[in-house]
């Protein structure tokens, strides 16, 4: 149990910035004391000892924040930062060197007794409100993007982003070989997508107005003039001071709401 505790508290501080000395770890991580609380819980039920690891993990969930079911699996080193509102379902399973931030939810699926609940492998970092959903497997060395809602499996080293969630690659780049508290820095599969059919609209654009020159057609080019691309998904930049979207970032960011 030391030895457990120790190594605990040495993952803390070598994945949290913030933590302090071991003390301060020991008595200030909410993450940490959930931790504690379930492998009692998680014991007893176990044992089959009837109310008792729920009513534990209630204790644990009204001085947490942090809600987990006795029934739940975990590894080695599984670090729940800040934790408030974390919910993980009875059939759920984490591995090694698992990151959780606030918010997160291992939900289940299924009202039957089956594993309904989310599997975890080694590595991974769920970001601040992630939802994960039903008997899916997270393969080891993966990423969940904040706010993000996994409804499917997702595999090695992987970075998923979006609702539903979509697998995107950073860079070439394995997930775990980044700095896991860089869960906000993540890709925009949409912001991509529509940069992509804006570039492929201005290139038609530009093959048509070559050919209505060649064939001395000027209808083709009013009809272009009267639908022009709106501002925000014009590259180019506004115009004006009053034109407060700039680019098609600016506006998948918020600035188009």
């Amino acid at each position: 149990m030391l030895t457990w505790l120790f190594n605990e508290i040495r993952n803390i501080q070598k994945k949290d910035p913030a933590a302090g000395s071991w003390l301060e770890v020991l008595i200030c991580y909410p993450g940490l004391h959930a931790m504690i609380f379930h492998g009692i819980a998680n014991f007893l039920y176990k044992i089959k000892i009837p109310i008792i690891p729920r009513l534990i993990s209630h204790i644990s969930r009204w001085v947490t924040g942090i809600e987990i079911h006795p029934g739940a699996k975990f590894g080695k080193r599984v670090f729940i930062d800040h934790g408030k509102g974390v919910v993980i379902g009875e059939t759920s399973e984490i591995g090694n060197d698992v990151v959780i931030y606030q918010g997160v939810t291992l939900g289940g699926t299924s009202t039957k007794k089956v594993k309904r609940h989310p599997t975890l492998g080694d590595n991974i970092v769920v970001g601040c409100g992630a939802k994960i959903l039903g008997n899916v497997k997270i393969g080891d060395g993966s990423q969940i993007g904040a706010n993000s809602v996994v409804i499917k499996d997702v595999p090695p080293n992987s970075t998923v982003v979006g609702i539903p969630a979509r697998i995107v690659i950073h860079q070439g780049r394995k997930v775990h070989e980044r700095d896991p508290l860089n869960h906000n820095l993540l890709p925009d599969p949409e912001a991509d997508a529509i940069r992509c059919l804006v570039t492929k609209i201005k290139e038609l654009e530009e093959a048509i107005k070559i050919l209505s020159k060649e064939t001395n057609s000027k209808e083709v080019e009013k009809v272009l003039d009267k639908y022009p691309l709106p501002k925000f998904l014009d590259d180019n930049g506004a115009q004006s001071k009053k034109d407060t979207i700039e680019n098609i970032d600016d506006y998948m960011h918020g600035l188009g709401i």
